[in-house]
């Protein structure tokens, strides 16, 4: 008998939240630029995987690609296994920088706090993304410990530079795509379990994602001879480059409602109450209401209903008494579905309004296509969802920030982007920011959420 399994469940409980804590503390931060990168953190990572998990090191198939994105195959049992819809659970290990100063706990040394139903685990990853990591691997070790095999082949991909560039999940897709793999349902993360969504609704809400906006970046560069700071010009690069910012602001894209965000308006707004009730289930009624309502509700429902920009980066002199030769700003946006990396680049043309003023796009991601939301592997995926969280109602969405699961949008009908956790709204505000952390409990419902899945697929 495996020892982890003969432990009471509490037992077995706190030593998978060991192991969590463990991983935690290996420091695999992301940066753009690969040499600042402390390579030897993914390595080791990857090697304490092996070490933590012996049944599933023993079981399953393991592969690198892209030089750090750890890749497995659990075969099926069915004799066909190899030959059928193959599902894929996602998640990354790599983490947003984080540096000590302004966090409550250092943010890798996985610090426990609090008792029974309040203890709460801080440190980086613990919602971005190593939370799902883990819980995958314990759902794996414990159903391999019980003697389990999936019917057909499952695969767990945990990627390496998700928070950067992504080009461990494009080269993993590339490789399924190359191998001729038919997938069937694929899981990646970043939905949740929620509150307070909605005024009115009191039911917690658990949010899949069935697409998510294109995230693309671009750059508003002005170019213009420099000179001394102490005889500046009538109009300088730096200048027409704030003014361009600040044209930019005042012109967003318009709000729409796209037909997810109609489904999941009326998903969540039946178990709403009084008039809210009656308009959020009769959306193509109250269509312009609650674009106007929804644009102004919060920063995450705005997120909802349009393309956004942010600017977040900018550049110009070198020294202090130069005028700019060169001033540059890059703008973050996330395209909404129904739109296109061009048409965004001429939305921002028109806005700004000067030709000297130049518009370019980098890291360019189209918005990715929408999954089904309703069928066979949405219910299977729902039902799991409702047997960890009984009282949640689950609801399709589309996702505004960008998730490794985008690479597999054009293999798969069935791609989806849900943690199995609950997240307050305090907690989602940790999110590449100081003092992330998450409720133990959720966590171990997490373990449970993907032991269930792995049993039904």
């Amino acid at each position: 008998m495996n020892p982890q399994r003969a432990l009471p469940e509490s037992g077995a409980d706190e030593a998978s939240l060991e192991r969590l804590r463990a991983l935690l503390r290996v420091p695999t931060m992301s940066h753009l630029d690969d040499a600042e990168v402390d390579w030897a953190a993914f390595d080791r990572f990857g090697a304490l995987v092996d070490e933590l998990y012996p049944l599933l090191h023993g079981a399953l198939e393991r592969e690198l690609v892209a030089g750090h994105t750890l890749l497995y195959r659990w075969r099926g049992a069915s004799a066909t296994a190899g030959d059928g819809p193959v599902s894929i659970l996602m998640a990354h290990y790599d983490v947003v920088a984080a540096a000590d100063e302004g966090w409550q706990h250092p943010p890798f040394d996985a610090v426990l706090t609090g008792s029974g139903a309040d203890r709460v685990l801080w440190g980086r990853g613990t919602l971005d993304d190593k939370g799902s990591v883990v819980g995958i691997l314990e759902a794996v070790e414990r159903s391999l410990a019980a003697g389990h095999t999936p019917e057909n082949d499952v695969y767990l991909l945990f990627g390496h530079d998700e928070e950067t560039n992504g080009t461990g999940a494009e080269a993993a897709a590339a490789l399924f795509a190359e191998r001729g793999i038919r997938i069937g349902l694929v899981l990646d993360e970043v939905g949740a379990v929620v509150e307070k969504l909605f005024p009115t609704v009191d039911v917690p809400i658990a949010v899949v994602g069935v697409s998510e906006k294109g995230t693309t970046s671009f750059t508003l560069t002005v170019e213009q001879e420099g000179g001394h700071a102490s005889t500046p010009p009538r109009d300088t690069a730096t200048n027409r480059l704030a003014r361009a910012i600040v044209r930019l602001s005042k012109r967003p894209f318009r709000a729409r409602i796209n037909d997810v965000t109609a489904t999941m308006i009326r998903t969540v707004g039946a178990h709403g109450r009084g008039p809210l009730k009656f308009v959020f289930t009769r959306v193509g009624v109250f269509r312009p209401l609650l674009v106007a309502v929804f644009a102004r509700m919060s920063v995450e429902t705005a997120a909802i209903v349009r393309t956004t920009t942010a600017v977040t980066q900018l550049s110009g002199s070198l020294a202090a008494n130069a005028l700019a030769e060169r001033a540059q700003a890059v703008v973050n946006v996330r395209i909404a579905i129904g739109s296109t990396v061009d048409g965004t680049r001429r939305h921002l043309e028109r806005a700004i309004a000067d030709p000297l003023v130049r518009v370019e796009a980098i890291s360019a991601n189209e918005p990715a296509a929408v999954s089904e939301m309703s069928g066979p592997r949405w219910d299977l995926l729902a039902g799991t969802i409702t047997s960890a969280y009984p009282t949640a109602v689950v609801t399709p969405y589309v996702q505004t920030g960008a998730t490794d699961s985008r690479q597999f949008a054009p293999l798969s009908r069935n791609v989806y982007r849900f943690s199995p956790f609950e997240m307050s709204s305090d907690e989602r505000a940790t999110l590449h920011a100081k003092n992330e952390r998450i409720h133990v409990a959720t966590w171990f419902t997490g373990i449970r959420f993907f032991e269930t899945l792995l049993r039904r697929l």
